[in-house]
């Protein structure tokens, strides 16, 4: 568990990147490792994490209503109310209101297919982490296995930032489980897509402890009991 409240942000300007598959598989390793209470908010207009998080049936984690204008608000109520770990999708945009939302983070995730046209738009992406002065992490994410671009792509984006050492395969398991509000893990925890997901959150995981205090570090909150008995809404999909 984390000494104070850890936020990760999901962003990238173009759309179909994984944000949201990864954002709810990364929140519920998270959990299933015991660094929770975790809570997840969707800044998505689309709200495809919302709706994914309303067919599921179990209550971990946490699913938080929040927009743009409020997120400092919630974002405190979550710390003081015992949550260890926000996870934050986005839209595929670059806005105002997206450097908003990075600005709360300890660091920034920026799913990446390995393809010509997804590494021409991180120019954005990375701007905004550096204007923030935010850590980014890219994850070569959607690969396909053995194929050459793979590791083309980790290398293109390791010139403008760090690239995870684990690179999330495409598999149709991923899509499948989030149909019903699972995750692979949940379904078969000893396949290679949940090894990649386990993999991936205990870099994360490393990153977050060595991040630098953590969500408005040094303001007391409340025990994590109090997070867990919390009744968070459905979001109407």
């Amino acid at each position: 568990m984390f000494s104070s409240m850890r936020v990760i942000v999901f962003a990238s300007q173009k759309g179909g990147s994984g944000k949201t598959t990864l954002s709810g598989h990364i929140a519920v390793e998270a959990e299933r490792q015991g660094c929770g209470p975790v809570a997840l908010i969707d800044t998505d207009p689309q709200g495809s994490l919302a709706k994914w998080w309303n067919v599921r049936k179990d209550p971990s984690p946490a699913f938080i209503q929040s927009v743009f204008s409020n997120l400092f608000y919630d974002l405190d109520s979550a710390r003081d109310e015992g949550f260890r770990l926000v996870v934050i999708d986005t839209p595929p945009a670059v806005t105002r209101a997206i450097s908003e939302v990075v600005s709360f983070a300890d660091i920034v995730v920026a799913p990446t297919r390995p393809s010509p046209h997804d590494l021409r738009a991180v120019g954005p992406t990375v701007d905004i982490a550096e204007a923030r002065g935010k850590p980014l992490i890219f994850v070569v994410n959607g690969a396909t296995q053995r194929a050459r671009i793979t590791s083309e792509a980790a290398i293109a984006l390791s010139q403008h930032g760090t690239v995870a050492p684990t690179t999330i395969h495409h598999r149709v398991d991923f899509a499948a489980s989030m149909i019903d509000g699972r995750t692979v893990m949940e379904i078969d925890p000893f396949c290679q897509s949940s090894q990649e997901i386990t993999t991936l959150w205990n870099y994360l995981h490393e990153r977050l402890q060595r991040a630098d205090g953590g969500y408005r570090a040094g303001e007391d909150g409340i025990s994590g009991a109090a997070a867990q008995n919390r009744v968070f809404g459905k979001r109407a999909g």
